[in-house]
């Protein structure tokens, strides 16, 4: 998977050359650990490490739901546009680039017509043609509002599990990806997964305006420290699922087909916690969330990492982790992970539940001998150094096609 975006060559001195940038992200609630906050933070860091000077303009759900009659203004927001905008602030910074993130639920759209500069959006979700924002319904994958079929989303209270609360968003999508405010008029819009970039394709956005850029995670080199009793492909196998306890995620099908005798670890939280209690068999140990420090601390001591997921996926940060710490993964075809294992080598696929026992058999063997081989990947495609070159590429392009518009 090629994760330079395409576009015409640009010399490298203009590449390297730094600019202002200004991020817009609305953060999600603490209460649900997000990859998208935690990538949104490394981006800036990684940013100002070569030299970009970057202003994060931020909206804060967690500071902001306190305020009186925050939910009903949230969702006038969303469905009209209008509401807290960025603009008076961006116009004070005068950045070279806006690097729009998330605008849901804090910020409006109303503003993106009044901004003249170049601006780029990251897409990490599919919330822009779908309420839920994981084009997964009732425990399948569901396509039916970017396909055409507008208010399913309303009708099945897609959002929350409320007919209500759905009705904003169902409303602010029901033009379809090309008429989304933010993919409307962004420059370059940047796609996390070759999945998510064909999905987008589908849905009727421009290829020309659309740049494939994985995200990055950089991990402390204790964390790439090879465990000699893990490497041996006589060892005992231990295996480790890392994620948010919900439906689409894939942890219940998981739990009910897992092989008496193998060893499981699950680190997280969500809704489906004490489900996962009560469907948990011997040698299962639920250990709740933790933090992400402790998690790349543990991966290395494991034969493989479990990813179950049942849903498209945008580029989960977890996958990247465990390849650079050297574990494989062994993923269930049809997610963005389960693409990238099978183009990049990096473990082993199955397609059903059935076939679960027997893959983890096989990864016993295969597993400790492609560890390295893991790590090789990450550090040639996942690095905040390749993410860093693909990003100025963008800026670029985007600031070219701003400036042959108002020509």
């Amino acid at each position: 998977m090629n994760s330079m975006p395409h576009g015409d060559g640009v010399p490298n001195q203009m590449m390297r050359a730094p600019h202002r940038v200004a991020l817009v992200h609305s953060f999600y609630s603490s209460r649900q650990p997000s990859g998208e906050n935690a990538a949104v933070r490394d981006q800036a860091d990684a940013l100002r490490a070569t030299g970009h000077d970057v202003t994060m303009v931020a909206a804060d759900t967690d500071s902001l739901e306190q305020r009186r009659g925050y939910t009903l203004r949230a969702a006038a927001r969303v469905a009209t546009g209008r509401g807290r905008s960025p603009l008076a602030t961006l116009e004070q910074l005068a950045p070279d680039v806006v690097h729009v993130h998330n605008l849901f639920p804090n910020f409006g759209t109303e503003w993106l017509e009044h901004w003249t500069g170049p601006l780029v959006a990251t897409v990490h979700n599919y919330r822009p043609v779908c309420a839920a924002g994981t084009l997964f319904r009732n425990g399948e994958v569901c396509t039916r509002c970017p396909d055409g079929d507008r208010w399913a989303g309303m009708r099945n209270g897609c959002y929350r599990a409320s007919r209500t609360a759905t009705v904003p968003l169902a409303w602010a999508i029901r033009g379809g990806a090309a008429a989304h405010p933010v993919l409307r008029r962004a420059d370059r819009i940047v796609l996390l997964s070759e999945r998510s970039r064909d999905l987008y394709l589908r849905f009727g956005l421009p290829a020309e305006k659309l740049a494939l850029v994985p995200n990055f995670v950089e991990v402390p080199d204790r964390s790439r420290i090879e465990n000699p009793e893990i490497a041996s492909p006589g060892a005992t196998p231990r295996w480790l699922f890392v994620g948010r306890l919900t439906e689409e995620k894939g942890i219940v099908p998981l739990l009910q087909n897992w092989p008496r005798g193998e060893h499981l670890d699950v680190i997280g939280s969500g809704p489906l916690e004490s489900t996962c209690r009560q469907l948990a068999p011997e040698h299962v140990r639920l250990l709740g969330s933790r933090p992400r420090e402790h998690v790349l601390d543990m991966l290395p001591g494991y034969t493989g990492l479990i990813f179950p997921s049942l849903w498209f996926e945008g580029n989960p940060l977890v996958y990247q982790e465990a390849l650079a710490c050297g574990v494989p993964v062994l993923a269930r075809a049809g997610s963005s992970a389960g693409d990238s294992v099978r183009q990049e080598g990096t473990g082993a696929l199955y397609h059903t539940d059935n076939e679960l026992p027997r893959a983890l058999l096989n990864a016993r063997t295969v597993f400790p001998r492609i560890r390295n081989h893991c790590r090789s990947v990450y550090a040639e495609r996942y690095t905040a150094r390749s993410w860093n070159a693909a990003m100025s590429m963008v800026y670029l392009q985007a600031a070219n096609h701003r400036e042959a518009a108002a020509c």
